[in-house]
């Protein structure tokens, strides 16, 4: 036997046990991923079914068409549906306007420094502000100094406030994920910075930011807290007429009905919760199909 294979034979040898190891030891972890993720699955549909379970037999049109009312069997949340429509829109539109904005400036224009560094670690700080913060930020800026009263432009513009670093934060990393040879061949070409963005960045990014747009449209409507703050009415039996009139959203709507001793409200509230929960899906649906388009159309 040759030199090399005898000592081909001594590392197979020597390595042949901690490769066994190895190997079970990373079959071990594969069936604890597997069951961290078989018991999330089953306590989603515990989750699900104890909703759907009580309020299935509820659901009705007069669930969505009629307006809230003392007797369980005709009470419904219409003046809510419009009204989280109306909040969610207004948020979205707003922070979609400035987080986009806010995203080219720091990507496309700012000079890298401190001065920028202490931005975007500040944006990525207030992602994790809780909820009832932006609140009571409402309340004092927009419902108080700027004398908006508790209206539906002043919840629009703090859940505004809310989802605006979601979309900061994933525009941003759609705009850097786009090829810098992009921007160089149209530079090139003697295009501009803003056509060169308008033009080419922006197309190419936007189903990234349209991704974020889905997370903070999908966090706007289930939020409670904020709009409790800044004005979010406890019973409304009419939707809103316009930017400052008094509005109701569905998790107020819900709350309120599970708060009711009878026990017919609280199937009513968990029949609310399935209509919000078939509204979410829809609207991201609407949202990803969009994305998908746009995705269908990049150059790269």
């Amino acid at each position: 036997m040759s030199l090399d294979a005898k000592s081909t034979g001594l590392a197979t040898s020597v390595y042949s046990p901690r490769i066994g190891t190895r190997q079970f030891i990373g079959k071990v972890w594969r069936w604890i991923f597997f069951g961290s993720t078989a018991l999330a699955i089953v306590l989603l549909g515990l989750l699900l079914w104890s909703i759907i379970e009580p309020g299935w037999s509820w659901l009705s049109w007069n669930l969505i068409a009629n307006p809230p009312s003392r007797i369980a069997e005709k009470a419904g949340m219409n003046p809510a549906i419009w009204g989280s429509l109306w909040i969610v829109l207004g948020s979205g539109i707003g922070a979609f306007v400035v987080g986009l904005g806010t995203a080219i400036y720091l990507e496309e224009y700012a000079a890298k420094g401190r001065f920028n560094d202490f931005i975007q670690t500040n944006i990525a700080n207030l992602a994790g502000v809780p909820s009832i913060v932006y609140g009571l930020l409402g309340l004092l800026v927009f419902v108080d100094l700027l004398h908006m009263g508790r209206s539906l432009i002043a919840g629009c513009l703090t859940m505004a406030l809310l989802i605006l670093p979601v979309v900061v934060i994933s525009s941003r990393e759609a705009i850097r994920a786009v090829p810098s040879s992009l921007r160089e061949a149209s530079y090139g070409l003697g295009a501009t910075r803003w056509q060169t963005i308008w033009h080419h960045v922006l197309p190419a990014a936007f189903p990234g930011v349209l991704t974020g747009i889905i997370l903070a449209m999908s966090r706007a409507i289930g939020e409670t807290a904020p709009l409790l703050v800044v004005g979010g009415a406890s019973q409304v039996l009419w939707k809103p007429d316009g930017l400052f009139s008094t509005f109701m959203v569905m998790p107020l709507q819900i709350y309120n009905w599970t708060g009711r001793p009878q026990e017919e409200f609280e199937h009513l509230a968990a029949a609310a919760i399935i209509v919000l929960m078939i509204i979410l899906l829809l609207m991201n649906s609407v949202a990803i199909g969009l994305r998908q388009h746009f995705s269908k159309k990049a150059r790269w």
